[in-house]
């Protein structure tokens, strides 16, 4: 075996992709119901509006749970809170074919918000445990790559179950979907642990691959008694200005995404016209330009810009014009594709590189909180983006839906998150090694 392939399929690689595969796994459960929510409206008699807060309810609840997440990941471990979010977000995804009103509806979007909001922060704290600081940026923007490999295969998948097998009714497809729970309980189970010494112990995890991880891990972590302080009270990223500059721009980022693949299925059906087949396709296929981005802003962040501002800046200002164009279409499908894929190209360019600003300016010990806290505030664009979009589709008189006015406010959200993005600072804190030796100096001469 070369030495390139050794290192490739090192321990820390297995982890990561049995985080990615769960990840996946918890797509399919949320992504479902966005892409029948046309036929979920037409099914419930439903408003645009209510249709709006029936997709928002979920990243209201969502939100509140990064908090406790992240709290609990540093406290008991991510891999027991990552266990009780897929059994909690699979019952209540088999329990969604059985809904029959609007506010059984929102009860269980409450209930999946909840459930899915266990899994993200500890999913970021076990790659904090597993990767040294260097390589952070690329996983992390690996794991995100499942937030555009999902849209693509899900989307494909249900409904084809409910075209193929259940003569296009969406119910049976929430039942079917608590297979993959079971299998994302068992990757997490067999190939998952929260720290290198224990897969250490169990033979999977060479030394060297362990000393390389805690050498990198230690980099970041061993800089005197300012980590020891953060440990304590998280005033380390709570005091720092540069924290709710990130803050915005990732609520606004949020806000892009979920607002778009909310609305996505809705918008091709009801102002395109699309049947359920043209759909899924329409509504899977810009993800492959999502994917390609996600990488490449990993790499751009950890191999050719060192930083995340300048991918941030590009993403944002890419955004705006592409998700103009995208709301203004008419009957002209090749351009509405291409539309498709360059706005999504540009709204996933920054969502590795952007969790990974954490890791790179906190310490490890902290970042499950950290990741908690601003994804919770973050997740709050998820909850009102698909809201105030509700709220901004023009229905005409013969029941048409037009969504020019909710793709500009969009194209908005990523003008502040460029704005955001121009003060940003990234390095460290915390004072360098040679500062807090520096500091220790007169208190060692007097001892």
């Amino acid at each position: 075996m070369s030495a390139v392939a050794s290192r490739v399929w090192q321990y820390r690689y297995v982890v990561l992709v049995a985080l990615w595969l769960v990840y996946i796994i918890n797509y399919f459960d949320r992504l479902a119901v966005l892409i029948f929510l046309p036929f979920i409206q037409e099914d419930l008699s439903l408003t645009p509006v209510q249709t709006g807060w029936l997709a928002s309810t979920f990243f209201f609840a969502y939100a509140l749970a990064q908090v406790s997440a992240g709290y609990l990941a540093d406290r008991i471990g991510p891999k027991k809170v990552m266990y009780v979010a897929i059994v909690v977000f699979s019952l209540v995804t088999g329990l969604t074919g059985l809904v029959r009103s609007f506010w059984q509806f929102i009860v269980l979007r409450i209930a999946l918000g909840f459930g899915e909001g266990h899994h993200f922060a500890p999913a970021v704290r076990n790659i904090s445990n597993w990767f040294p600081n260097s390589e952070r940026g690329q996983a992390t923007s690996f794991l995100a790559t499942s937030w555009s490999v999902a849209p693509i295969i899900v989307p494909v998948i249900v409904t084809s179950l409910a075209a193929s097998f259940f003569g296009g009714d969406w119910r049976p497809v929430f039942f079917l979907l608590i297979i993959p729970g079971l299998i994302g309980l068992f990757l997490l189970w067999y190939f998952v642990s929260d720290s290198p010494e224990e897969m250490r112990d169990k033979g999977r995890l060479s030394n060297s691959e362990y000393e390389r991880i805690i050498e990198g891990r230690a980099a970041v972590t061993e800089q005197g008694e300012a980590v020891e302080e953060s440990r304590k009270g998280y005033g380390l990223f709570l005091k720092d200005p540069y924290y709710y500059f990130y803050v915005v721009a990732l609520f606004c980022q949020v806000g892009i995404y979920w607002g778009t693949i909310t609305w996505l299925s809705t918008f091709l059906v009801s102002q395109h016209g699309m049947n359920l087949t043209q759909m899924g396709f329409f509504a899977s296929t810009p993800y492959l330009a999502a994917l390609c981005a996600t990488l490449l802003g990993g790499y751009l962040m950890d191999k050719v810009f060192g930083r995340m501002r300048p991918v941030a800046l590009i993403a944002y200002l890419g955004s705006i014009p592409a998700l103009f164009i995208l709301g203004s279409i008419g009957n002209q499908p090749a351009l509405l594709l291409t539309m498709l894929l360059v706005s999504q190209f540009f709204a996933n360019l920054n969502f590795g590189s952007i969790y990974a600003f954490l890791q790179k300016r906190y310490p490890r010990e902290v970042v499950g909180s950290a990741a908690g806290l601003s994804n919770g505030i973050g997740q709050l664009g998820a909850f009102i983006a698909p809201l105030a979009a509700g709220y901004l589709v023009v229905v005409g008189a013969d029941g048409s839906q037009n969504f020019g006015r909710v793709f500009a406010f969009f194209a908005t959200l990523a003008g502040v998150a460029a704005l955001c993005s121009f003060f940003l600072r990234e390095d460290s804190p915390l004072p360098s090694q040679s500062q807090t030796a520096a500091t220790r100096t007169p208190a060692a001469k007097r001892a």
